[in-house]
């Protein structure tokens, strides 16, 4: 191999590219029952809620920016993908079930029935996600 393609890598070379391992397991939030079960299950554990508008340039950036967040210790989070356009009931009934006002995107964390933490836009990235494992 030449110093160029040392350098600049060689057409058809894959040993440059790694493969992105996701710690991140999205759960679909699509019926009104799932938010039952939502409930349930956080009275064991914390469960993230992120509501995304795929037609928003910063959900889009803010998701991306989320999904980077999560490493090996946070593969067992409970995290609902909820789609704010097909599922607009859904996001309605979430912000009066843990009376968060809505805001796109948002994460909600539920503990034991309730919302015990949400942000918005960019604050969502700041989200410390140790504190829910």
């Amino acid at each position: 191999m030449s110093i160029f393609n040392k350098i600049f890598g060689a057409k058809g070379d894959d040993t440059s590219k790694v493969e992105k391992v996701s710690y991140l397991n999205w759960i679909p939030l699509t019926s009104m029952e799932e938010l039952e079960k939502i409930k349930e299950i956080s009275k064991t554990e914390a469960v993230l809620i992120f509501k995304h508008s795929t037609r928003c340039g910063i959900s889009s950036m803010v998701i991306k920016q989320f999904e980077k967040l999560f490493t090996e210790e946070h593969q067992k989070l409970k995290v609902y993908y909820l789609d704010l356009l097909n599922y607009r009931d859904i996001s309605d009934e979430v912000g009066f079930t843990f009376q968060v006002m809505h805001q796109s995107p948002q994460l909600i964390v539920v503990k034991n029935g309730v919302s015990v933490e949400n942000a918005s836009h960019y604050e969502i990235t700041n989200t410390n996600l140790s504190r829910f494992i």
